[in-house]
């Protein structure tokens, strides 16, 4: 059941929800693993989603988040990516599972005559695959901590398998699992400063109605816990001084790990472990967390998409990596971004719009499906284009460029993508032959090119002097390609390809010469971003931008 890393025994962290989900699980998982990695320890981390999806692939955005994608070509949630940027790492699928995958490996199993004749129980076959599944991932990743996040609530039916691997696990290993409870403390009064504890203590009651009390409490409120409130949930909950940390709101995620450090969580947790630190290390990432307060100066950045008719939650969870890479950009320049989201059908309406572009420094087309919005799209980037506005466009912001330049600078009236023209005189951005075989098959998801692929740089070229190199490998999510047939034809009318992927001769980057900044990448660069070890491609761009101020 358990794992052995060099003949020790790995240690588990489950980081799990009360009252209510959306309160920063994710984010208060990522900071676990980043504050456990600071004491010396090699940590994995692990999404847990209680969806009978088989991945997040065909998950909407504005309902679940980001659709993230891992080097494998995993499309998994959001949380994912908050892992990668928080531990400075590359994960796999092995480090993601849904109910949907965990019932499918049983059902796959007992098909195959892995069980060996014995009937096949819903416990406790599946939570010992979820355990398996830990231990498999803890050793492909030679982890000493794995931290586990459990989507949703304790209290919700969908998550009882999952917290039944947590008891059986926490059974036979007790000083080797920790339970970490993140539980909204609402507020309430005239000035909405008394905080309220008897939701946690029912969020509690439920955890330890299936045979789990937790460890550590995450206390999520708008203001830091006070000392009377600690000692209350201590009380009430059964949980020992100093098992209580507070969580409040921040201005921002990367302020979570040094707050988590003022209430000593990391000697906590290693106390319950067993574990002693080799090293304390938080500097860098401190430094960060204060340089970002202090920042004076700003750029401001203009998003054009079509997610942006809901509101900021929507906004923030459908393009969350974006959101981050130009911060982690924008930070490494001395700069606080200032993002302002603009609804590309606003461009279609009237023309006289897009001179407001101008108060921007720079202009991002993110990635995307669908036809709504397309045109004001292709307007917003004929204007960064002719007013020399810095443009970077994402996937389906790369495809829009290269219609727009095929439209407008090379005569091809009408040129358009296939995903919303099929019957499109000049075709453009077009799908392979072997992808329309699969698409007739309706095998959608294995009609994508996902995951990582490698990418040669051209000599001279923007995107050769960001990267400084010319080998690369980036992360894909789409379906759709840049029309080779129409190669020649382009780049005579001036428009630079500067990264191919060498093995299918497959367009990765264009790009404009003699332009502030003009440049799209078929590939998906956000994913690969970190905190401390910015995209270059972001970072070009930011300068970019800030040259151009």
């Amino acid at each position: 059941m358990a794992n052995k890393k060099q003949g020790k025994q790995v240690k588990y962290i489950f980081v799990v929800g009360g009252v209510m989900s959306g309160v920063g699980k994710g984010v208060a998982a990522a900071s676990i693993g980043r504050i456990m990695q600071s004491c010396g320890f090699s940590t994995t981390a692990i999404k847990i989603d209680p969806y009978v999806n088989v991945d997040a692939g065909t998950m909407n955005p504005t309902e679940h988040g980001e659709v993230f994608v891992l080097d494998d070509g995993m499309e998994c949630d959001q949380d994912m990516g908050n892992y990668e940027r928080f531990l400075n790492t590359s994960l796999s699928s092995a480090n993601y599972m849904t109910t949907g995958s965990v019932y499918l490996s049983v059902i796959k199993k007992e098909r195959s005559g892995g069980y060996h004749g014995k009937q096949v129980e819903v416990v406790p076959r599946i939570p010992l695959e979820v355990i398996d599944r830990i231990n498999r991932a803890a050793e492909k990743e030679k982890a000493q901590i794995v931290v586990i996040e459990i989507g949703g609530t304790v209290g919700e039916y969908e998550n009882l398998l999952f917290l039944e691997a947590i008891r059986l696990l926490k059974l036979k290993h007790p000083t080797d699992v920790a339970v970490v409870l993140v539980s909204f403390i609402p507020a309430l009064g005239a000035g909405g400063t008394e905080l309220k504890t008897k939701p946690t203590q029912h969020a509690v009651r439920n955890l330890n109605s299936v045979g789990i009390h937790p460890d550590i409490i995450l206390g999520r409120a708008g203001v830091p816990l006070d000392q009377k409130r600690k000692e209350k949930i201590q009380f009430m909950c059964g949980m020992q001084a100093g098992d209580v940390i507070s969580a409040p709101n921040v201005e921002s995620i990367y302020d979570v790990p040094v707050n988590f450090e003022k209430d000593k969580i990391s000697e906590r947790l290693l106390e319950k472990l067993a574990l002693r630190a080799r090293k304390r290390d938080l500097h860098e990432w401190s430094r960060l967390a204060k340089a970002v307060k202090t920042m004076k100066k700003t750029v401001k950045i203009g998003m054009v998409g079509k997610y942006f008719g809901s509101g900021d939650f929507v906004l923030t969870d459908s393009y969350i990596s974006v959101i981050e890479a130009v911060k982690h950009a924008a930070y490494s320049c001395g700069r606080k971004p200032v993002i302002e989201w603009l609804e590309s059908e606003q461009y279609e309406k009237s023309k006289s719009g897009l001179k407001k572009l101008k108060r921007f420094d720079g202009v991002i087309i993110p990635g995307g499906f669908g036809s709504r919005g397309v045109e004001g799209k292709i307007r917003a980037i004929e204007f960064c284009r002719v007013n020399r506005l810095p443009y970077f466009g994402l996937c389906y912001g790369m495809q829009l460029a290269t219609i727009e330049f095929a439209r407008h600078v090379a005569g091809l009236a009408g040129a358009h993508t296939t995903e919303i023209d099929s019957k499109t005189k000049y075709p453009v951005i077009d799908l392979m032959p072997e992808q329309k075989v699969l698409l007739k098959e309706n095998r959608f998801g294995g009609s994508m090119r996902l995951g990582a692929y490698d990418c040669r740089l051209v000599k001279g070229t923007r995107a050769r002097a960001a990267y400084g190199r010319e080998a690369i490998s980036e992360r894909h999510r789409h379906r759709y390609e840049f029309n080779n047939q129409y190669r020649e034809l382009l780049t005579k009318k001036g428009l630079v390809i500067s990264g191919v992927n060498p093995e299918r001769d497959l367009v990765e980057i264009i790009e404009l010469k003699d332009h502030p900044f003009f440049l799209g990448t078929q590939f998906h660069p956000e994913f690969k971003s970190r905190p401390l070890n910015p995209h270059p491609l972001f970072v070009e761009f930011i300068k970019a931008c800030i040259k151009g101020k």
